[in-house]
This record gives C-alpha cells, structure tokens and sequence, in this order.
C-alpha cells in the first residue's frame, strides 16, 4: 500500500482577522472515496465535485476517475471552516500527493481561491485580511484569484501572486512560467457624489454643528419637520471630514472584505452607511449564525446615518448605546467570541412629532399631546445621553432660498479647518490610542483638558443643569473641540456656552 501526504497552508476568515489553516491530503490505495474533515460547512463540502471537475478540465487526472481513498484534514479541526476558498489549496494537495505536479516549497505559502468547473479562478472574500495576517506571520507568497489581487497588493511585505487559473497556477508553481507580483495600484472611484455645504441655502446653525462633529468626530442629532435638508445636511458632512490615513483605509477595507463586499482595491473615502429603518438588529449591529460586520462596523471611522430616528427597532437603538461607548462591537458565540470595530460617527434625523410639524410656526401640527410624548420617547434617555450635538433644523423661507447673497465657504475650505483642528488633536493624543476628543475617557479628560478662569466659573454653574456624569464629560469634550476650532490652548466660557447650547432642548 502506499501512501503520501502532502501540505498546503489556507486561510480561515474569523470576524475580521484571517487564521492560518493547514489543507493536509492523505492518499491510500483502495476503493474510491472523497472526504473531508475538519468542520467543514456544506459549501466547503462540496468542493470535492468542483475540485474534480476543474482538475479534469485544467489537463490532469481527477479523484473519481481513480480507486483511491483521499482524505482532506482541515486543521485546527476545532476551528469551523466555510466557504470555498479552500478549492485552490485543495487541488494542489491532491496533484502533490498524486506527484502529478512537480515537488514545490510551500511552507511559506498560502493558497486561497474558488474553482469554477473549467479551472478558472473566482474571486474571494478577505483577501487584504489575509494578505496582512501572512505577512504579519513570516510567509512570503500568496497565491490567490487575479480580482483580488489589487487589494492583497496593500500589504507590501508580502509577494502577492495573482491567478487566472488552476492551469496558471501548476505552470507557477513548476517553474515552467514567470509572473510578476502584484503592485498596489490606487483605484479613482467615479461613483462618488458629494454634496458641498456652499449648496445648502440657510441653515447656519446647523452647519456650525456639523463643522464640530466632523472635527472632533462627536454624535449629532437633527429634529425638524420634513424637507427642510436633515438628509442633505448628513450626506454633505463627508465632504469636510479629514481624508481616511492609510491605516485607517486598510482597517476599513478588511471590514469591507470581511462582510463580503467586492473591492477594486483599498476605501479611501470616510464611508456614509445609511441603513433603512426596517433593517434587523443583525443587519446593523452585526453577527448571526456565521457572523459578519454589520452596518455600525461598514461605517467604522466615517458616519453612520440614521434617518427617520424613532421608527428603527427599539432594540436596535438600544444596542447601539455600547458600540457608542466602546466603539467596538463584541459578538459571543458558544466557541468563540469576535470584536468588531466600530468608531463611528452617529448622525441621526428625527421629526418632533408624527405628523412632522409640531412647533413649526407656519403649519399647524395634527397630532395630539399623547401622540407627541410616545413618539418621542421612543429614543431613551440614556441614548439622548450619548449624543454630543442635539439640533433644531427649522424651515427655510422660500425668499431665502432665491436670494443671492455672498458666496457661503465651500466644504474644500471649511475641511481645511476641520484637518488643522484634528491635527492638534492628532498632536495631543500621540501618548494614547485615540484620534478624536470624543473618543477621550472621564480621566483623560481630567489630564489634557485646560480651563480658563471664567471656564472655570462656568463649570460651577452646571449644578442646575442636572447633567449626568456622562454628559458632563461629553460637554468638556465638546468644548475641546471648538477650543480646537479656534485655535485656543484653553477652553473658554464661551467655547462651554456654546457646547452647552447645543444639548438643550425644550422637548424630548
């Protein structure tokens, strides 16, 4: 009897982070038979047909046209194993173990890939994912499908090989044809459309705040009747946030990749992610029975949008109270327990009433005091409490909207204002793992933010104001960063009163 085993090294995508899979192939003489162990999901299951078929259209001898017992160990053998990324890794296993391909060093190479029936290669998920956790263990090549490849090319401390097909690989692989790796190739998106703050007629106040959250990345919230511009006022925030550092760019594309959404290469915008108000608690928060980023992690370092505020699931708003804390998401399984990022910034819009015009001066509102009270208090308090910037969006006069007055700043020179002032910040966190003032902490706070006297005397004031200790930690916070804004070493009475004004309210 004789018997060969042969290794392969793969890739398992756990959350976000890739974890190195061994692919063994073990061969005996003997009746036909194809298994594979591992816990090994059913799509992963059935690569023993598309391994067949693509070995048989790619010129070599397939598993079923032979009487051997062939068995494929996916180790750990604790770890679950899903998808197809497998087939690549698989095939060439099997060819080694058969000697039908030239001995090759693999142990510093990975493997991932889906076979289609006639040898070509599909496209994965993960690849970035994966190209840094090979990198970060010491491999020096990865082989993968040639629509991947630009985004593997990120990570430059690895050779990224990209593949047309199974026959492309063995000619590789024996030595019999030379490529290039990959080189990073940055990818001009067209599809991007962003509306400039100059567009936007009136609304100042509401700009001012938008001008604070972009630069110290704080939660706000617009109430006003419909039509008055809450929507276009969140979309034309992107346009005056900083632009994403490489860092940030590739922790945002391994999100991306993780959750299955095909990518030309590496996000280089801050994303805007607006889920629908019928959206799952899953589909926002993230998880499931295989579970994947949800959309507060597809918005990690850019602006999670939620329009239309009370008519989300109660226990959707809810659970997101942690990640706003946190700025991570943590899912538990009985196996394993995943963390998901998710910085993000929360800007959310919100009727006063059903109807949408209670306190409107010009259309009388139709609903009754009950109906007012229950609509807004389906946003709770502590959640209130966690947003930094609450706003009225009033209407604009339509002789407002025709005049034409001077010339409002463009969002290119407002985000010019908004980077100075995140560079100080940049500046003042070097010591910590933070970016923005918001993401300071009660005790960081105490150690980096300065006060003026008159600050100072403000702050005794607060008593009667019945903050909480969060949102008096939140009110510093603000005040820092339109210090920041002004260039100011010291927060002042003014730069309080302002950030002060932005949380009362005289309902919800």
């Amino acid at each position: 009897m004789t018997k060969h085993i042969a290794k392969i090294y793969s890739a398992e995508l756990e959350g976000i982070r890739a974890k190195l899979i061994e692919v063994e192939v073990d061969l005996h003489a003997g009746l036909h038979a194809f298994n594979i162990v591992g816990l090994a999901d059913k799509a992963l299951n059935e690569a023993r047909e598309r391994v067949n078929s693509a070995l048989k259209n790619s010129g070599a001898k397939p598993p079923n046209r032979e009487n051997r017992k062939i068995t494929v160990n996916l180790a750990p053998a604790d770890v679950k194993k899903t998808g197809s990324n497998y087939d690549l890794a698989i095939a060439l296993g099997y060819l080694l173990s058969t000697k039908q391909i030239k001995e090759f060093d693999a142990e510093k190479k990975i493997f991932v890939g889906e076979l289609a029936l006639d040898g070509r290669l599909r496209g994965i998920h993960g690849a970035l994912n994966i190209a840094q956790m090979a990198a970060e263990q010491g491999y020096t090549h990865l082989y993968l499908p040639a629509q991947n490849a630009n985004e593997a090319a990120v990570i430059s401390d690895i050779a990224v090989i990209p593949l047309n097909d199974l026959a492309q690989a063995i000619a590789i692989l024996e030595e019999r044809t030379a490529v290039a790796p990959a080189l990073f190739s940055p990818v001009v998106r067209e599809d991007i459309q962003i509306t400039d703050l100059s567009e936007i007629k009136g609304q100042e106040h509401a700009k001012r705040a938008l001008v604070i959250a972009a630069a110290g990345g704080h939660n706000l919230l617009m109430i006003g009747p419909p039509g008055v511009g809450k929507s276009l006022l969140a979309q034309a925030l992107i346009g005056i946030l900083p632009e994403l550092s490489t860092k940030e760019a590739i922790d945002v594309t391994k999100i991306y990749s993780a959750a299955g959404i095909s990518l030309p290469g590496l996000v280089d915008t801050r994303p805007f992610r607006a889920p629908h108000q019928t959206a799952s608690l899953v589909s926002v928060i993230g998880g499931g029975s295989d579970p994947k980023p949800g959309e507060i992690s597809l918005a990690h370092r850019g602006i999670l949008f939620l329009d239309e505020l009370p008519e989300f699931q109660k226990n959707t708003l809810e659970a997101l109270r942690q990640p706003m804390e946190s700025g991570a998401v943590h899912v538990a399984r009985a196996k394993q327990s995943l963390i998901f990022p998710a910085k993000f910034t929360l800007v959310a819009a919100m009727n006063p009433c059903p109807c949408g015009f209670y306190g409107d001066p010009e259309k009388e509102c139709r609903c009754g005091a009950y109906e007012v009270i229950r609509y807004q208090k389906k946003i709770s308090g502590p959640l209130l409490d966690r947003i930094d910037l609450q706003i009225k969006v009033p209407r604009v006069h339509l002789k407002e909207l025709r005049e034409r007055g001077r010339e409002a700043p463009a969002s290119p020179a407002i985000k010019k204002e908004i980077e100075a002032a995140r560079a100080v910040q940049t500046e003042r966190f070097k010591k910590y793992k933070i970016r923005t003032n918001s993401e300071m902490s009660s005790r960081q706070v105490g150690e980096l933010v300065a006060f003026d006297a008159d600050a100072e005397r403000f702050l005794e004031t607060l008593d009667r104001a019945r903050l909480s200790p969060r949102g008096y930690y939140r009110l510093l916070k603000t005040g820092r960063t339109i210090a920041d804004l002004s260039g100011e070493t010291k927060v002042a009475a003014a730069h309080l009163a302002e950030a002060f004004s932005y949380r009362l309210r005289e309902e919800i």
